[in-house]
């Protein structure tokens, strides 16, 4: 295997973009894999971030952060994180984005806020405790949750991070499943995949639980279900992903010129 697991993510990623789409993208793999896109097969996607760059392509490696010189070096125009959340996400113009989770769950709700010890999640205690750990909350991406077309969720596949319920909800994804999203009014078509650096999950249509659609030839549906924290489905067309042609690798190590993902 010439490649790492994290470049097959990245690049089963990548596959999800259209050609033509607007996409927003976060920091470090999701924006990869969002790049690997526009260099690889769809030129015409316009990407920018929730700080307002729009238009633009990274050069000269990965960007640290969304408002890094590399990601604005080449943009087309500058506003800011009102109108980019506000005036394009929330107004469901957004087609595409990518987001990380540090725990995501069988319904695609992520968990960005924090992890409580077991019994004191503030959805089994009924307040909000103080978490074991503090993480650094939701950012831009409940927004993007909300009101995206679609979006798609990246995140290294452990069982500790795929659990049955997320210990707090920082972005919604199908709540409880059925047509929870409709309820609460949410403009945005929810979670489209969740792709990880063992397989594809997708939800399904009805009960939008979330079902192993895919794995790499190097992972195993065996592998997929013990890494994760819910007795998961699997396809009964399950298949196995492509391996990235030698073009997408070189599109890719392009994008992530400084090896980010070769570490």
């Amino acid at each position: 295997m010439d490649y790492t697991k994290d470049e097959m993510m990245a690049i089963a990623c990548g596959r999800e973009f259209k050609d033509g789409e607007l996409a927003i993208f976060g920091v470090g793999l999701s924006m990869l894999a969002g790049y690997f896109a526009k260099r690889n097969h769809a030129p015409n996607l316009t990407a920018f971030t929730e700080g307002g760059i729009y238009g633009s392509t990274p050069v000269g490696g990965l960007p640290w952060g969304i408002e890094d010189n590399r990601i604005s070096a080449n943009a087309t125009s500058f506003t800011n994180a009102i109108d980019a959340l506000s005036m394009l996400v929330a107004s469901g113009r957004v087609d595409n984005a990518v987001l990380g989770c540090a725990q995501v769950d069988k319904y695609g709700n992520i968990n960005t806020s924090g992890i409580w010890k077991e019994g004191k999640q503030p959805w089994k205690s009924g307040r909000y405790n103080l978490p074991k750990k503090r993480l650094n909350g939701s950012g831009g991406a409940n927004e993007i949750a909300i009101g995206a077309k679609k979006y798609l969720i990246m995140a290294k596949h452990q069982k500790f991070r795929f659990a049955e319920r997320v210990d707090y909800i920082s972005s919604p994804g199908y709540l409880n499943g059925g047509k929870d999203r409709e309820k609460y009014g949410y403009p945005g078509g929810g979670p489209a995949a969740i792709i990880t650096n063992l397989g594809i999950l997708r939800p399904d249509p009805i009960s939008k639980e979330f079902f192993l659609d895919a794995y790499y030839n190097y992972s195993s549906i065996e592998e997929v279900q013990a890494n994760t924290g819910w007795e998961l489905k699997v396809s009964t067309d399950v298949k196995i992903v492509p391996e990235p042609t030698q073009d997408e690798l070189e599109n890719l190590r392009y994008i992530d010129e400084t090896g980010f993902l070769r570490k």
